[in-house]
């Protein structure tokens, strides 16, 4: 498989937080869990890549094309969503659709439609009508709409009930399958644990891992015992969090 996002030597800092280097790979027809407790830096990583947030240093290539000479074509070919954006409140889904369709030369309606009806959302709806979990599914399905070749999304699963969940992992699968990529954060493990190929893990703005899941779940074994992801996790931050409350 080729790599369709390279990360390299990623740097952020700001007053009260330091994020990196972070270096990390995303395969074709892969999906990548990228994970993290809240204020580990996830967001700051994904916004940094996309070129939201300017990160101090280190390189981004999509495509094998640095994101700084070539942004333009590289964000026709990859969809991102950042959890639950109100958009325009009053108005009208169909008409946010209208727009934004307009910016995809790979726009393709009848994905679009199929979102749509899956996720059970009423295009005469206005967004300030939606619960958040419904504002989450509005942002997916522009985000699938225009044939990516790779999904970043921002806690996508997060404002989902159970059902809903499951049913975006099967999406997710059903794209792995047409060799389209998915890098996800997210802190429900047993998400990762259903669909992920790989983790990559991040600890107060910090590397902690990146690699297949399998390799990943092997490098915390102890005496044959290997730890589900959530063990991992867990186990990992009361680590840093006694240590914060040593005197």
């Amino acid at each position: 498989m080729s790599a369709v996002l390279e990360v390299k030597e990623l740097r952020k800092t700001y007053p009260a937080f330091r994020l990196g280097p972070l270096s990390f790979s995303v395969q074709a027809g892969s999906i990548m869990g990228f994970i993290g407790r809240n204020g580990a830096g996830k967001t700051t990583t994904l916004k940094s890549i996309l070129n939201i947030v300017h990160p101090d240093s280190g390189s981004v290539e999509y495509f094998g094309t640095p994101l700084a000479a070539g942004e333009r074509e590289i964000k026709q070919r990859i969809g991102y969503a950042g959890g639950a954006v109100s958009w325009y409140p009053r108005k009208k889904i169909r008409e946010i659709v209208d727009v934004t369709r307009r910016f995809y030369a790979n726009w393709d309606d009848s994905a679009y439609k199929k979102y749509l009806e899956a996720f059970s959302l009423d295009p005469e709806k206005t967004p300030r009508e939606l619960s958040e979990g419904m504002k989450v599914k509005l942002n997916l399905t522009l985000a699938l709409s225009h044939r990516a070749e790779l999904l970043v999304l921002d806690e996508p699963t997060s404002g989902l009930d159970p059902v809903s969940r499951e049913e975006l992992l099967d999406i997710f699968r059903a794209l792995r399958s047409r060799g389209v990529a998915v890098l996800f954060s997210t802190h429900i493990t047993s998400d990762l644990d259903k669909c992920a190929d790989y983790i990559t893990y991040i600890k107060n703005g910090s590397l902690v891992a990146s690699d297949s899941k399998e390799a990943f779940l092997a490098s915390f074994q102890r005496d044959g015992v290997r730890p589900d992801l959530e063990e991992i996790m867990i186990s990992c931050e009361k680590e840093d969090f006694g240590e914060k409350l040593a005197f």
